[in-house]
């Protein structure tokens, strides 16, 4: 006899996206998507509120400034941050930073709190701002919703309660994104080049920057990190937490198609090729589908897959040589 899983892994499936781009009207299908994904994350239900951008301390850090602070993002909500800015650059690119499903951006800012994050950022390339600054960029860590400072790492009843009100964590964690775009246009704006936002980010925060860069168009270049890979074979197939579930999306789109809406931006999927949780030949497929927009507009030059020669992890030096290449830094 089947469990319930193992049936709904088979329905799954069967399941075929009716709206998926089809390789050809590209504007037209772009519009139409973009205004569906907006629907399914459920982003349009949250109420942007007064940043009050707060900064709690400033400190000068081996060759970088760090601006710790926060702002309000929905009322009665407020999002930490820390900006990183290199010494003697004058309004450098800013790169946006997402950690995974962790205890928090403090892994991103080379802030272990315990051997095994020591050991996740030696050997996984995990402390991503601090690499991005090493690279020319100011770095903007944003927590995450359910993570670290917002709730440790288990995602789970926050997720719930989000689908409870017709919400979605997904959706949430965009709107935060979007509003601190906001924040550094208003606030950040003399100290970082606004008009040069880049988004990276590993595993869940992989997946905000794939929704994210689907609907924003501030943002030029965007890194996903061991995110992309076919619902059906990689979230629909395998245990996941529960902020990476949108209800009904797999009827509508697939991975892929986030790809597709951030087109014409550079865009650029990390896949490592043993990757346990977002299988390779899933995420080779998500790339060559998402790929057809590219091909569409004629910019297949802006895109481009890194793969990794390991597991579940960020693979810092391939993936900036092409962000190197693409911007011209």
């Amino acid at each position: 006899m089947k469990t319930t899983y193992e049936f709904l892994k088979e329905k799954m499936q069967t399941v075929k996206p009716s709206f998926s781009y089809p390789g050809n009207n590209f504007d037209e299908w772009k519009k139409t998507a973009r205004k569906r994904l907006r629907e399914l994350i459920c982003i349009d239900k949250l109420t942007p509120a007064e940043p009050d951008v707060r900064i709690e301390y400033e400190n000068d850090i081996g060759g970088f400034k760090d601006t710790r602070f926060t702002f309000q993002s929905e009322e009665g909500y407020r999002i930490p941050c820390h900006l990183l800015v290199p010494e003697n650059v004058v309004r450098p690119p800013l790169m946006i930073c997402l950690q995974g499903h962790s205890p928090g951006m403090h892994l991103s800012l080379g802030r272990p709190k315990n051997e095994s994050e020591r050991e996740f950022i030696k050997n996984e390339d995990g402390d991503y701002a601090l690499i991005a600054v090493k690279n020319g960029f100011a770095a903007l860590t944003v927590e995450q919703r359910n993570f670290g400072e917002l709730g440790g790492t288990y995602c789970f009843p926050s997720a719930m309660t989000d689908i409870l009100m017709g919400r979605t964590t997904i959706g949430d964690r965009v709107f935060d994104i979007m509003r601190a775009i906001d924040v550094m246009e208003k606030s950040f704006s003399d100290c970082v080049d606004t008009g040069l936002i880049s988004i990276m980010g590993h595993s869940g925060g992989g997946t905000a920057a794939a929704y994210t860069a689907a609907l924003e168009d501030r943002i030029k270049l965007v890194v996903c990190s061991c995110a992309m890979a076919s619902f059906k074979d990689s979230i629909g197939a395998i245990e996941h937490c529960a902020c990476n579930y949108v209800p009904g999306i797999a009827n509508v789109f697939d991975m892929s198609d986030l790809m597709a809406m951030a087109c014409p931006k550079y865009f650029i999927q990390v896949s490592g090729r043993n990757d346990d949780i977002f299988p390779y030949f899933a995420a080779e497929k998500v790339f060559t589908d998402g790929g057809k927009a590219y091909e569409c507009l004629g910019v297949s030059d802006k895109c481009a897959l890194v793969t990794g020669e390991g597991g579940h992890r960020f693979y810092a030096e391939e993936t900036y040589k092409l962000i190197h290449k693409y911007l011209g830094l």
